[in-house]
């Protein structure tokens, strides 16, 4: 009995999204708002602007992340990084739930390396979950943890 391959698993990102222009107008039009309302001084608006210049910066560049699963490597390349493992070097993947509820990737390698996934390259974490257990990589889960 022959099982079909699993199809190719790609996710991929632009740097400008609407999520971060409306970020970006809500920020700025606050900045205003307060250097108007309570005629703020101007090293206190430029204190509050400065968090804004890396939403900026990422609005200006747009760079691309992407993943790139097949059924013998997983791939990813955000900004000037790129790496990849064999997912026969896998010994397991861990999803980590963080107090803020964001989820962090890290390959537990055969070697007891780990290699932890940037967050720009994630796709929702159930479905890579997924589409890792398809391919047979182990895959682990914990909530909240502390250290």
């Amino acid at each position: 009995m022959l099982i079909a391959p699993v199809p190719d698993y790609v996710f991929s990102r632009r740097g400008r999204s609407a999520r971060l222009v409306t970020a970006v107008a809500i920020w700025l039009a606050s900045l205003v708002g307060i250097g108007l309302y309570f005629h703020a001084a101007l090293l206190l608006l430029g204190a509050l602007f400065l968090p804004l210049l890396p939403a900026l910066w990422e609005l200006w560049l747009d760079p691309l992340s992407c993943l790139h699963l097949t059924g013998e490597r997983i791939n990813w390349k955000t900004g000037s990084q790129e790496a990849g493992a064999r997912l026969c070097e896998i010994s397991k993947v861990r999803f980590d739930t963080r107090w803020d509820f964001s989820v962090r990737v890290t390959l537990i390698l055969t070697t007891g390396d780990k290699l932890r996934l940037p967050p720009q390259v994630l796709p929702p974490h159930h479905m890579l979950e997924n589409a890792l257990q398809l391919r047979g990589v182990q895959t682990e889960r914990h909530h909240f943890t502390v250290f």
